[in-house]
């Protein structure tokens, strides 16, 4: 019986060394973005939010400012009809109003954003991850459209030269257009930024995880510009003639030319020419190039520096002791 049982007993423990090598070689055949945010670690959701709110509010504005000669190019491009020159006159018109509303829709966005895609993350599978990262970035786009839309209307109405100062245009627009006027092309603003946003995000977030692993380490601020860079033109490319579209029904005011979207597109089709959904295409891949590599940069050094600031387990142990 001794010999038996030792044979058995060695059979046994080989059957459950192959069970866990087999095991461990799954484990390690991950896809290429996948993602492990199953370590344990608390959901603490208004750190996520404060960090996203503060992160995502400073890269807004610094991007803004320094991009919005080159935003007023590509609006002027894209409300010119047929030949119509384009004035480079007051490049920055409506800077100070539109930074007013910029501000708190980058926060708004970035704070919806990042506490949704944490939480996503460990709902979905590792190899979801881009499903969590589309989801987290259409929603804070839907949240940020309340305040990015009387924001977008106002901007490009000051960049088209029809008034000269912020007040001035909300008090008119609300006076001759109802409340309504400031959420002119609202539709067409969810058509183009929520796909933009999720795209935008998702594409962002997918090269990180795979450049990340790919280095083994932590990417560094340029290499987070960089690919900000790259995301930003590709999804700026791609959502142009829905940008065309917006922009059409924001200028229109109390005229009403379009009776909406699919209207305003057979009739830019029809006056100007399938090519007319490309106006601006070249300004805007340059803008959301430069922005995408400055904001994504900004938001991540931004974020990187609130996360050093934050107290260790340690710290909060010593202050409950005191």
């Amino acid at each position: 019986m001794g010999p038996l049982t030792i044979a058995i007993d060695s059979k046994s423990s080989q059957d459950v060394s192959n069970r866990k090598m087999q095991r461990l070689r799954l484990e390690t055949r991950k896809p290429f973005a996948s993602v492990n945010t199953r370590e344990g670690k608390p959901f603490d959701f208004l750190r996520i939010l404060f960090e996203g709110v503060v992160a995502g509010g400073t890269a807004g504005v610094v991007v803004e400012t320094i991009l919005y000669p080159i935003d007023t190019i590509k609006t002027r491009l894209q409300a010119a009809r047929g030949g119509g020159k384009i004035i480079l006159k007051g490049l920055y018109s409506g800077l100070a109003g539109n930074l007013v509303g910029v501000l708190p829709a980058s926060a708004v966005f970035v704070g919806v954003y990042e506490p949704t895609k944490q939480k996503l993350l460990k709902v979905f599978p590792e190899n979801l991850s881009a499903i969590a990262h589309l989801s987290a970035g259409t929603l804070g786009g839907l949240a940020a459209s309340l305040i990015r839309v009387p924001t977008e209307v106002v901007k490009q109405r000051m960049q088209t030269g029809q008034f000269t100062s912020a007040p001035d245009a909300v008090r008119l627009i609300i006076s001759k257009e109802s409340f309504k006027g400031l959420y002119a092309g609202y539709g067409s603003f969810l058509l183009r930024d929520l796909p933009f946003d999720a795209i935008q995000f998702c594409i962002y977030e997918q090269l990180r995880i795979g450049y990340k692993a790919a280095s083994r380490r932590d990417l560094n601020d340029a290499e987070n510009a960089v690919i900000g860079a790259f995301s930003g033109a590709l999804t700026g490319a791609i959502t142009t003639p829905l940008d065309v579209i917006k922009t059409r029904l924001m200028i229109q005011g109390s005229a009403n030319q379009y009776k909406g979207i699919f209207d305003c597109v057979q009739s830019v089709v029809r006056e100007e020419g399938p090519t007319a959904l490309l106006k601006g295409i070249g300004p805007r891949v340059l803008w959301i190039g430069i922005g995408g590599s400055i904001f994504f940069s900004v938001l991540e050094s931004t974020k990187r520096m609130l996360a050093q600031r934050r107290p260790t387990l340690h710290q909060q142990s010593d202050s409950k002791h005191d």
